[in-house]
């Protein structure tokens, strides 16, 4: 089997591992306990914490742990209505953000805030104009994603940071898609919170960043404890904590040799999509986009009908992003390009990791070429006359 959904979740280094199991063990103890067991633990979640400090250019009392992107969103953008709230009500998110910050908004207007969904171009990307005009005086908070999750287009963070800096506006960005693949400093651009995961770069599942700057006002939204300062209560994930460290100092060691290998065989697999299969659309910015992604949109198929067939093939890919996939819609994010109904119910994303490999690529573009003509051939939404039709050449 062919393991191309790496934006869902990649496998964990062995190198991580190794670092994370004398905290399932031997050096099992609560850090927040006042004894040895305890110091010891909690000597190790500092390290954690310097590490991923340095590696960002943040002071480590600026970085608190969480169960992962999806809380860390929640708290950025839920943490700073509440806490800003006197100073205005009115907050941006982009139209293309991921579901845990696009459904955080929307909970958030039943509470009576209101939110200004930023439009995005053809390519996904935030249209700085509309942005810049939709900022209001009672604006206190805007939340650009670094990479989107589905369609891997980069934003324009340095332009939005410094818009926001001269608004006096809070700007929070989700790098959970960026963390590993591109090096992150909150200082340049300058960010006021940013969120990351362990699990999408070789790291743990269960346990994610959150940067908040110095002086940034922030509310709680899990309380019962004094843990990470007594911002989030809950008993530390030592292992975990320790496994993310580990696997982001890896990560951004070996950044631009994995980044080399991946975006040589996306490029790959690209070239040859659009060159041996007609009627499809590569989805997101041609070039500003992330290494590893490639997400195209296949005309007269379903795009839960090409994952299933891949899947049985035995390619695991994804119709969109993991946290979107029980969902029958078409993906908000395509929608938001403009893409159609129909085109975007067809779209199929293929994440690259640094275990694939060229021929993995040249034999799964066969694959997929075989499964498209198939289940094109059973649509009743494919012209009879193209019925059969042998895709190798690239037809416009």
């Amino acid at each position: 089997m062919f393991y191309f959904d790496h934006a869902a979740t990649t496998p964990v280094d062995s190198r991580v591992l190794q670092k994370m199991l004398p905290y399932f063990t031997e050096n099992f103890g609560n850090p927040n306990s006042q004894h040895a067991y305890g110091r010891r633990t909690a000597a190790a979640v500092d390290e954690a914490r310097d590490t991923v400090a340095s590696l960002i250019g943040a002071k480590p009392n600026e970085i608190y742990f969480t169960s992962g992107g999806t809380e860390s969103d929640n708290w950025a953008l839920r943490g700073a209505a509440h806490a800003n709230a006197e100073r205005g009500k009115h907050l941006i998110v982009s139209a293309v953000e991921h579901p845990a910050m696009i459904s955080t908004a929307k909970e958030l207007q039943k509470e009576g805030f209101e939110v200004t969904f930023a439009a995005v171009d053809e390519f996904g990307r935030v249209d700085l104009q509309k942005l810049k005009d939709s900022i209001r005086p009672d604006t206190t908070f805007i939340g650009v994603m670094t990479a989107n999750n589905e369609i891997g287009t980069l934003q324009p963070i340095a332009e939005i940071s410094a818009l926001a800096r001269e608004r006096g506006i809070l700007f929070f960005t989700d790098a959970v898609q960026a963390a590993g693949a591109l090096k992150l400093n909150v200082k340049e651009p300058a960010v006021d919170m940013l969120s990351f995961s362990g699990h999408k770069f070789y790291g743990p599942k269960g346990v994610g960043v959150l940067y908040v700057r110095s002086g940034v006002r922030l509310g709680k939204i899990i309380t019962g404890g004094h843990q990470e300062r007594s911002m989030r209560g809950g008993t530390t994930n030592v292992p975990g904590i320790v496994g993310l460290a580990e696997a982001f100092r890896i990560a951004n060691e070996e950044m631009a040799q994995n980044n080399a290998h991946v975006s040589a065989i996306r490029d790959r697999f690209i070239a040859r999509v659009l060159h041996e299969i007609p009627y499809v659309k590569l989805n997101g910015h041609p070039k500003d986009r992330l290494p590893n992604n490639a997400n195209f949109s296949f005309r007269y198929i379903e795009g839960e009908s090409l994952l299933f067939s891949l899947d049985l093939a035995g390619i695991a890919v994804s119709s969109g992003s993991a946290c979107s996939s029980g969902s029958l819609e078409p993906s908000h994010v395509l929608l938001a390009t403009g893409l159609p109904e129909g085109l975007a119910h067809g779209s199929i994303r293929f994440s690259f990791g640094k275990e694939n490999t060229a021929g993995q690529i040249d034999i799964a573009v066969e694959k997929l070429k075989e499964i498209v003509v198939r289940l094109r051939n059973l649509s009743p939404l494919f012209p009879k006359e193209l019925k059969n039709e042998v895709y190798d050449k690239e037809i416009k």
